[in-house]
């Protein structure tokens, strides 16, 4: 699949697991968020379309539709009727910033549990590298 910058096609990689926890659309979104947190996709690189993408990915183009309005919804890409989707010229160390806010709700949430069942600091700690270690990002 690719997306489009100064007229020149450039690689967009996305991998689907029906085998991953995540949702497909989360899965599809969290990887076009973190592509554009690190940089790999630039402002104003256009996206493949809903329909491109999901014969691509060979999903529903319902799920990758959503995958797309919760990018929207976070200021990662910008859709115009028309015209289509393409990255946000917001700027990245927000959009980093409020990633690594997301995932400090999260871990409190977890912490919160794990300290309501009174497990201690040391077991949460070996779950978080366990976890870790299995769970490779793509």
């Amino acid at each position: 699949m690719y997306g489009l910058r100064n007229g020149r096609q450039i690689p967009l990689s996305l991998a689907v697991s029906s085998t991953n926890p995540d949702p497909m659309y989360r899965q599809i979104s969290d990887q076009i968020a973190r592509a554009i947190a690190e940089g790999s996709l630039a402002p104003g690189t256009w996206l493949p379309s809903i329909r491109q993408a999901a014969q691509t990915l060979q999903l529903s183009h319902i799920t990758v539709k959503r995958a797309y309005s919760e990018l929207e919804r976070g200021g990662y890409i910008v859709t115009r009727p028309g015209l289509g989707s393409f990255v946000s010229d917001e700027n990245r160390p927000d959009l980093l910033e409020q990633k690594i806010e997301e995932v400090k709700r999260e871990l409190a949430k977890a912490i919160t549990t794990a300290k309501a069942f009174g497990l201690p600091l040391s077991t949460v700690r070996g779950y978080v590298n366990e976890l870790w270690q299995r769970r490779r990002v793509r």
